[in-house]
């Protein structure tokens, strides 16, 4: 599994990736985390809102930092 964690690196998107992590120790699964801070990558994505969360290729997140219980859900889902 590839997770991908977009934005520039601020405070919203260390915590969006601080939650990932846990998400992914709660739940075992085998992913691969990517931070993603380059804007014309993040924009290839589709994504124009930082913090943005994306789910082998799929976008579960945009502008908002997600709970860990939503995170897991879609990890293991």
């Amino acid at each position: 599994m590839e997770i991908k964690v977009c934005g520039p690196g601020c405070a919203s998107c260390e915590k969006t990736a601080k939650i990932v992590a846990a998400a992914i120790a709660a739940t075992g699964v085998d992913a691969t985390v990517i931070k993603v801070t380059d804007f014309q990558e993040i924009a290839k994505l589709g994504i124009f809102s930082t913090p943005a969360l994306v789910v082998n290729g799929d976008v579960k997140s945009v502008g908002n930092t997600p709970k860990q219980d939503d995170v897991e859900k879609w990890i293991t889902s």
